[in-house]
């Protein structure tokens, strides 16, 4: 069962304004926070107690059309997306520096990045509608084709059992949905039918016992739902949030969750 204190969806701390996020990531103890649109120092990153900004990286070759980046503490390196080069850019990380920047191409426009329980990268392709998974070195090692019903995938993350759950439905799709899939790629189970009033679920978040954090974009609200995606309760609310999340981080041993909107992070004990 997933506990509920009374101190759960209170706001900690909200970061300062440094421009448009493309996506946040932990590693340790430090908070990787990715500004888009920028040709250098795009990437900040914050200690976790404090959140005082330690340092930005610098110059990487990962480009200004970013648009998620995801840790991997087995390798010990961030990795990015770019819509423009349809690349993911892999970047060893240390104390003091960026070191053995890699990248690899997509050959699909990459949106949302996740990894594995075996430490490979999720790579979620919207216009393809495909999911495809990689090696921390870029070796393709799977690839599944979505069924027609999940036209605009927008993240996915993988289920303790496994299977893929993904998250879909933008402004033009009638179907505004979290699913779970086999590994034929169909749907085994969802979250979003006409009456649970999902408006653009974004992006996802591994909470813990394969719990799941949603960012319902156009409601603008975090929900939780279950590892069978019924929905358990409202973790933050546009009350609270007072913004359209776009997208998640989950600190699970901090019982926080790091919830970015347009240009702020802001910090929810969960």
């Amino acid at each position: 069962m997933y506990l509920i204190s009374a101190a759960v969806g209170r706001v900690l701390k909200t970061l300062p304004d440094g421009g448009p996020i493309a996506g946040v990531a932990l590693l340790d103890n430090l908070l990787y926070v990715l500004r888009s649109g920028k040709s250098s120092e795009q990437i900040e990153i914050y200690e976790t107690e404090s959140y005082s900004l330690q340092r930005r990286l610098p110059d990487t070759k990962c480009g200004s059309r970013t648009t998620d980046i995801v840790s991997c503490e087995h390798y010990r390196c961030v990795y990015v997306s770019n819509d423009l080069t349809n690349s993911v850019h892999r970047l060893a990380v240390s104390s003091a520096a960026t070191r053995n920047e890699s990248s690899w191409k997509v050959n699909n426009t990459p949106t949302r990045l996740s990894v594995t329980d075996t430490h490979n990268v999720l790579v979620t392709c919207r216009q393809a509608r495909k999911i495809k998974e990689y090696t921390t070195h870029g070796k393709l090692v799977r690839e599944l084709q979505l069924t027609g019903d999940i036209t605009s995938p927008l993240h996915t993350v993988q289920a303790p059992s496994g299977e893929y759950i993904v998250c879909h439905g933008d402004y033009d799709d009638p179907l505004r949905r979290v699913c779970l899939l086999g590994s034929d790629g169909q749907v085994l189970a969802s979250y979003g039918a006409p009456g649970e009033q999902m408006n653009v679920p974004f992006h996802l978040a591994v909470a813990r016992s394969g719990f799941i954090f949603v960012a319902d974009y156009e409601n603008g609200r975090v929900l939780l739902l279950s590892p069978s995606l019924t929905c358990v309760r409202e973790v933050v609310s546009r009350d609270k949030f007072k913004c359209n999340p776009v997208t998640l981080c989950s600190d699970v041993d901090r019982s926080r969750l790091y919830v970015a909107d347009d240009s702020h992070v802001v910090v929810i004990s969960v």
